[in-house]
């Protein structure tokens, strides 16, 4: 597979979203078979790993850093700041809010260090924007990471195309990560057009719908449980009719998966890296063999007619990507 650019660095086009490792997609992997799976995606080529603070609140940084601690010159690490857990008396998260200053990205930005066990982040992001500070604000001090040789680039998080620009013109932005998926598609009004102009990368988070567009699901095997986040009052493409619905969709690019022998999968991460050259995707998983068949999506050529296809489908979803709190935090 080709690779394409983030800043000054090639990456090979599917990287490995390494959250559910650690959070929200149910109990963490252990530590050892998590291990396993980034030495193993190391191998198989992949060289581009997204982790953020708030991912098991530094668990998922700790684990990159144990994983990467001999091998740091084979891969490049992308790291986030901005939202912090709220916790009750008893320690107990009752939600997050952002905080987007100088000072918390200081702490953030240390704290990263250390969990990563290395001296520069590749890629560092404001994972939301702070409606209460101003970009040029927060993205000044970040650039300062830059200059003190601890961040080698700097990225933003569900950015508005307006924010983007504003940011751009205070400290060069080298990647936005942003939803993108057959099934999500509301960036490419305002964002991509963005992104062109200033000549980033678009790094695409859940290009699989959140497991969705896998084709794995089904009416009897939703995810849901403790330390589960895929459900109805977080995720409404995952509600009771939404999901059914979206699943039949999910049927539809099964289809076209069917005309090249490959999978749901495969096809939908062909669609999102046949956009363009500036985009490259970060699907997550815990488990070697999908990893596998991520990487095999390289062989997957979609024709015109299969990409019309395709291209429809995203105003027949039913459900926001997020819960009304959650949408209220992106394109800011």
């Amino acid at each position: 597979m080709d690779h394409r650019q983030i800043h000054d660095f090639s990456v090979n086009p599917i990287g490995l979203g390494c959250m559910g490792l650690s959070a929200f997609y149910g109990p963490p992997t252990e530590q050892a078979e998590a291990i396993k799976l980034l030495h193993a995606a190391i191998e198989l080529g992949v060289n581009h790993f997204d982790t953020a603070e708030m991912y098991g609140l530094g668990a998922n940084e700790k684990l990159l850093g144990d994983a990467f601690a001999d091998r740091r010159d084979k891969v490049r690490i992308a790291t986030k700041f901005g939202p912090k857990f709220i916790f009750d008396d008893a320690g107990k998260p009752t939600g997050t809010t952002v905080d987007g200053t100088p000072e918390n990205m200081r702490r953030a930005v240390e704290n990263s260090l250390a969990y990563l066990k290395t001296d520069v982040i590749d890629l560092y992001y404001l994972h939301r924007v702070d409606p209460n500070v101003p970009i040029e604000e927060t993205v000044g001090a970040m650039g300062e990471l830059v200059r003190e040789g601890k961040v080698r680039a700097l990225g933003l998080s569900e950015a508005s195309a307006g924010t983007i620009r504003r940011a751009h013109a205070t400290h060069p932005i080298a990647a936005v990560q942003s939803e993108y998926s057959i099934f999500s598609r509301d960036i490419e009004d305002g964002v991509l057009p963005a992104l062109d102009e200033i000549g980033a990368t678009l790094v695409a988070y859940s290009p699989l719908g959140r497991g969705l567009l896998t084709g794995a699901m089904s009416r009897d095997n939703k995810p849901g449980g403790d330390g589960e986040y895929r459900q109805a009052a977080m995720q409404p493409r995952f509600a009771d009719g939404a999901y059914e619905a979206n699943l039949a969709l999910v049927e539809e690019v099964g289809s076209v998966a069917d005309h090249h022998r490959a999978t749901p999968g495969q096809v939908a991460l062909a669609w999102v890296l046949g956009r363009g050259d500036n985009i490259v995707a970060i699907p997550g998983t815990t488990r070697l063999k999908n990893l596998k068949t991520n990487l095999g999506s390289a062989d997957v050529d979609l024709t015109d007619d299969q990409i019309a296809r395709l291209d429809a489908l995203a105003d027949r979803v039913q459900g926001a990507r997020y819960n009304e709190a959650g949408m209220s935090a992106v394109n800011r």
